[in-house]
């Protein structure tokens, strides 16, 4: 079984990294940009299911280049990334919330938090998550730097994908 992931948020949020960690068990401090789109692949079993996530990380949204939403046609579940020390990156996010669900409506999502290494930095606030918690949101503290969470996120959006 196959199932593609795509990752959204704004520029430097750390979608990158969270896939090297998860796919490669790897973190670079170096700071490369995406251009377009980049594919990984990884083979997992969740629930007794062989899956293959096949995870598209998708250039960063700024204030000069928006996302194509056609990127995510076809994809079964998606990670909304900010980055926990910028309170602007979790408005992005949302923002591409509101994009994505125009595109591949019902499918599960799951906010990540980035940058829980750096959590005495951080501009977004508990109770923001917490409203969104509310609402029914997955929402997810990580640190692709440190490895914290970022196998609990992937493995628990694709349970979620399996489950719809």
């Amino acid at each position: 079984m196959q199932k593609k992931i795509c990752l959204l948020g704004g520029f430097g949020v750390g979608k990158t990294s969270l896939i090297s960690r998860y796919v490669h068990s790897m973190f670079s401090e170096k700071y490369l940009t995406t251009v377009g789109v980049k594919i990984d692949k990884k083979s997992v079993r969740v629930n007794e299911t062989d899956v293959d996530l096949v995870i598209w990380d998708i250039y960063g949204q700024d204030d000069f280049q928006k996302v194509r939403m056609s990127y995510l046609r076809g994809a079964s579940g998606y990670f909304l990334v900010a980055d926990g020390t910028r309170r602007q990156t979790l408005d992005t996010a949302l923002s591409l919330h509101d994009a994505a669900q125009d595109t591949v409506p019902n499918v599960p999502f799951t906010l990540i938090v980035n940058k829980l290494d750096l959590a005495a930095q951080w501009e977004i606030r508990e109770d923001l998550l917490d409203v969104l918690r509310q609402k029914g949101w997955r929402v997810l503290k990580t640190s692709a730097k440190t490895g914290d969470d970022v196998d609990q996120a992937f493995t628990g959006l694709a349970g979620a994908m399996l489950e719809t």
